[in-house]
């Protein structure tokens, strides 16, 4: 029977986006420019809003879904996804083959796969008659947490598998085994973002790759540069008789495979093929730390099995973190934006993994009294798992009669001020707001991406308006096109980029509320935090007259935050830029929600436990939708608390108070009482 020739457009459409998908994620080749892929989404979308008895779970369009709705739920491993023992010479690969020879029948043959040790995160995807159904992380390896909606996100994971021999796969079910990484370049980038807005940076690729799959809302996982190596097949009636068949078969289906794989006829063979890959280790654009060596014949891996943790025919050959030694030629002091004076080590330029090291930080003073760094000394640094190199320890047997001793600074070495250490901190900080390299920090901050995204208004172009006296604050920004002939004149700025960067400053005035809050560049309140208090607190003078008490009620925000804010609003240069920024036409005020929504207004609730429905967030915003409000503690102002399994003490002190609690049932129909 013919199909409906909607749907015939739409599975047209949805084929080729993902061809173009695994074209560009997968084989790194690009066959149609941006916008025309995105003019080919955009119009699978428009066709599927139209038509929605057609939406299917595995479109392109359906990659990003919702907010999860609760906490990961367990899944149970078909196959047991078992860890591998660790080798660390040719010694102990030399005895994995005696035991696994041992193991068989005397005198058969024994072949071989090595494969790069991918440094991510393990993952397993199951797909039921060609689709993609679930994923889930490995757990303790029989149990692991289903996290689906944020694996779908990565566009090198096909959602329906490829024709092979131009037919469908034929098993029912297949589950396949991948790492789930970030190239080391698109890590830096991301970090680069990340502390232009003043986000915590990832220490390395695997820490961004892990904390990224567990995080709740699928929509930030697929603006994380996630990518994905599959490297296993599994199924009950397996149809291929060797491990590099399955390699080959992952990749006809359409599975992102890494090509460095190879078959190897003997150990021996073997060992020097994991030598040859390691030569290209620093020049490879992810990060790995060894090698895999899996028996070839899966009949033989049937015989071998494994032990409680791990598969008896296969290991990991673990490569040795690269250091290198180089002199300590100076201690230097830098100054960020929240005036946090951070010590770096100035090198003698050494090559290492791949790249010349001449700085590498020191965290804080305390690290460089425990390790006992001076100036003038051989120092072994390294660039093991972390990118940013690191001062491992020093060389003592190398240690000049003229090393110097470190000593912390007692002023800024920027401005000249008198630095400040908090008590039970180990930072310093210059206090003196008008510090150039705060100045510079926090305007690079304010018109950074996640905060009102003021396109060409980068870090030179900043650095250069400073050092002229040009801007000192965010709202000279604003008052920028009152200097437009002086921009022209400026190195590299033409009238048309001068136009441009003056248009992307007006277009920030659009900014929410939540979004200003967070530029201002306030410490500890990141986007999430400036969120949750601009949904509490409707306008910046509701807030800057709040008590450090009521901030701290809002849910999920700590003493250290509203502490933080209270110190802010009392400085009267903050509160005279905050004027000046009003006057600009800033917004200050959260937009008003429709009276009719307003269910819960003035309505105050504390949540307590696990709700089986909702996540935390996701119930706090629905209760704010709703015009309540979410505490993080129980008062006798609280009206409800929603209780949740495993309730604890606030539910003890609602009961003491008389405090109505409702629990999951009787919250959903509160929310939905018309």
């Amino acid at each position: 029977m013919a199909l409906n020739p909607i749907l015939e457009k739409i599975e047209k459409l949805r084929d080729e986006i993902e061809l173009h998908n695994y074209n560009y994620y997968v084989l790194a080749s690009n066959q149609i420019s941006d916008f025309e892929y995105d003019q080919l989404v955009k119009e699978l979308e428009k066709l599927e809003k139209e038509n929605p008895q057609f939406i299917t779970s595995d479109s392109p369009t359906q990659r990003v879904g919702k907010d999860l709705t609760k906490e990961f739920n367990p899944s149970v491993h078909k196959f047991p996804m078992l860890s591998l023992a660790n080798t660390y010479n040719e010694e102990e690969l030399i005895e994995f083959d005696r035991r696994v020879r041992d193991a068989l029948p005397q005198g058969e043959k024994v072949e071989y796969v090595v494969e790069y040790k991918i440094d991510g995160v393990s993952i397993s995807l199951t797909y039921d008659n060609g689709r993609f159904v679930k994923a889930a992380t490995r757990g303790d390896g029989v149990t692991g947490e289903e996290v689906t909606a944020n694996i779908k996100t990565i566009k090198s994971i096909p959602l329906k598998l490829k024709k092979v021999d131009n037919q469908k796969y034929n098993f029912d079910e297949i589950e396949v085994r991948g790492e789930v990484f970030m190239g080391i370049e698109d890590f830096e980038k991301m970090n680069r973002e990340r502390s232009i807005t003043g986000e915590k940076l990832f220490a390395n690729p695997r820490n961004a790759s892990a904390g990224s799959i567990k995080l709740l809302d699928p929509r930030i996982v697929a603006q994380r540069p996630l990518n994905i190596f599959a490297y296993y097949l599994l199924s009950s009636n397996r149809q291929f008789e060797t491990h590099n068949e399955n390699l080959l078969l992952l990749q006809k289906l359409g599975f992102n495979v890494n090509p460095e794989f190879a078959l190897c006829g003997s150990i021996s063979e073997a060992i020097e093929v994991i030598k040859k890959l390691e030569e290209k280790r620093y020049s490879l654009p992810y990060e790995i730390d060894g090698a895999v060596i899996k028996v070839n014949s899966l009949r033989q891996q049937s015989i071998l099995g494994s032990i409680a943790k791990s598969p008896r025919w296969a290991v990991a050959f673990k490569y040795k973190a690269k250091q290198a030694f180089t002199k300590l030629n100076e201690i230097t002091w830098q100054v960020g934006r929240t005036g946090a004076v951070t010590p770096v080590a100035e090198l003698d330029p050494v090559l290492l993994a791949g790249s010349t090291i001449s700085r590498a930080t020191l965290h804080n003073y305390d690290e460089i009294i425990r390790k006992d760094i001076r100036e003038g000394d051989v120092v072994v640094i390294e660039k093991g798992g972390d990118v940013i190199p690191k001062i491992v320890s020093v060389a003592l047997e190398k240690r000049s009669e003229n090393s110097v001793t470190a000593t912390p600074p007692q002023t800024c070495p920027r401005c000249g001020s008198v630095l400040f250490r908090p008590e039970g901190e180990v930072a310093i900080y210059c206090e003196n707001t008008e510090c150039p390299d705060q100045i510079k920090g926090r305007l690079e901050h304010f018109a950074s991406r996640g905060a009102m995204d003021i396109e060409g208004l980068g870090e030179a172009l900043i650095g250069s308006l400073v050092d002229l006296n040009l801007i000192r604050t965010f709202a000279d920004i604003y008052s920028l096109k009152e200097k437009r002939e002086e921009l022209i004149s400026l190195e590299r700025m033409g009238q048309k980029s001068v136009d441009n960067l003056l248009a992307a400053i007006e277009k920030s005035k659009t900014q929410p509320f939540h979004r200003v809050l967070f530029a201002l560049g306030i410490r500890y309140v990141g986007s999430g935090a400036a969120k949750k208090i601009a949904d509490q607190f409707s306008s910046i003078d509701e807030l800057i007259n709040a008590s450090e008490e009521s901030i701290e009620a809002v849910y999920d925000i700590g003493q250290s935050i509203s502490s933080s804010i209270r110190k802010y609003f009392s400085d009267v240069h903050n509160i005279d830029i905050i004027n000046r920024l009003k006057d600009s036409g800033l917004k200050f005020t959260a937009e008003k929600k429709e009276t009719g929504d307003l269910k819960l207004l003035k309505k105050t609730f504390v949540l307590t436990g696990v709700l089986s429905k909702y996540s935390r967030d996701e119930a706090s915003e629905k209760i704010i939708a709703l015009g309540g409000k979410v505490t993080a503690s129980v008062s006798k102002n609280t009206n409800y608390v929603v209780a949740g399994e495993n309730a604890g003490s606030k539910l003890q002190k609602a009961q003491a108070l008389n405090v109505q609690i409702l629990n999951e049932e009787e919250f959903d129909k509160l929310l939905d009482r018309e």
